[in-house]
């Protein structure tokens, strides 16, 4: 069973595409292009459930035409409509360690230089120009940092650790 500490959000599924099964796929980014995963996943019902990926191709800078294995109908694609759709963490390689998408970090915890454990990424709010992480302590009071590669010193993808470098001052 996939657990939800063990993926992290790329996109949503939009409509179908054509009568042949093909499916609208709005990503992040195009991480999914560049990792030796042969699925996605989505949530359905309250679980994750695997879909294999027959072949896909890019409509545009951020959406993709992608077909399943056993998919073949418009009908059948009708049912992944709104879904969201996750990448499974095992498959993300360091070597694309620049390409991180920010929903990737939910669940990370998050550790200062200065001053040690912060907290737990239990969100991001990117409906301001400068995109937070939102984070709740030890003792679950909401906590909320910058999103900024300028106080990233370190990523931990296996411990789900986020190193921070933050300006004395801002916690």
């Amino acid at each position: 069973m996939i657990r939800e500490d063990e993926v992290f959000k790329i996109g949503k599924f939009v409509k179908p595409h054509g009568i042949k099964g093909e499916i609208s796929f709005a990503f992040d980014n195009d991480i999914f292009d560049k990792v030796d995963c042969p699925y996605l996943i989505c949530l359905i019902d309250g679980i994750f459930v695997p879909f294999f990926v027959k072949e896909y191709r890019f409509k545009g800078s951020d959406t993709a035409l992608i077909t399943f294995e056993d998919i073949t109908t418009d009908i059948e694609a009708k049912r992944f409509n709104g879904l969201d759709v996750y990448l499974p963490r095992k498959y993300f390689d360091e070597s694309v360690e620049a390409e991180y998408t920010l929903d990737y970090f939910i669940g990370f915890n998050v550790i200062d230089e200065a001053k040690g454990a912060i907290g737990e990424i239990v969100d991001i709010d990117d409906s301001t120009i400068n995109t937070l992480f939102l984070l709740n302590d030890e003792n679950g009071v909401e906590v909320i940092i910058p999103a900024s590669d300028d106080f990233i010193t370190n990523i931990d993808p296996v411990k789900k650790i986020l190193f921070v470098d933050l300006p004395e001052g801002l916690l």
